[in-house]
């Protein structure tokens, strides 16, 4: 192999490039192992400052420990009222289970009733929707929203539609969607 006197000059060059590089590497760079240290700056007034700050700061850790104590406390007492089932048909059926309960309280009669498919609410609980028809003057409508209000289950109703039924009796058609809060695990994963 014949190397001729340009590419002979080539590399020698390359080769004197990289020595002295790994020599100015090696000089500029210094021992890097090797700890800083670093004047602190500021007067002494200034580090005073820092330091009531820094224990001011400290002070107020109990009283933040003491409203984390109280959040998670109430927040214990408010799970309590979750809808409570091992799958998402048995919570479904503990929703109408409710529904149905008022309504006859009420003197209604519930004549159909949906489920919808589960869906989250935030990112620590899912909901589960019942939706049930009948037929109710306005003042029965009114007393049974109000007692679904007074439930101890965390329930809530999503929609609302009336249309008149019989005129002489003033009675509406009514279709109730009555959504109750679930833990999460009960909500399944969508698959991607």
């Amino acid at each position: 192999m014949n190397i001729t006197a340009r590419n002979r000059k080539a590399l020698l060059a390359l080769g004197l490039a990289v020595v002295l590089y790994f020599v100015a590497r090696a000089v500029l760079s210094g021992d890097s192992s090797a700890p800083k240290i670093v004047a602190q700056e500021g007067s002494a007034d200034a580090l005073e400052l820092r330091l009531r700050r820094l224990r001011t700061s400290l002070s107020r850790v109990p009283g933040k420990e003491t409203v984390l104590k109280q959040t998670a406390a109430e927040l214990a007492s408010r799970e309590k009222h979750l809808i409570e089932a091992e799958t998402v048909n048995q919570a479904q059926a503990q929703v109408l289970d409710v529904v149905k309960k008022l309504a006859r309280k009420e003197g209604l009669e519930v004549r159909g009733s949906d489920f919808s498919a589960p869906k989250l609410y935030g990112d620590t609980y899912g909901e589960v929707t019942v939706a049930v028809t009948a037929e109710c003057t306005m003042e029965q409508l009114v007393n049974l929203m109000a007692d679904l209000g007074n439930e101890p289950q965390l329930l809530a109703t999503g929609e609302l539609r009336a249309s008149a039924a019989n005129p002489k009796l003033k009675t509406i058609n009514l279709r109730l969607t009555v959504t109750g809060l679930v833990p999460r695990k009960l909500v399944p994963e969508k698959k991607a």
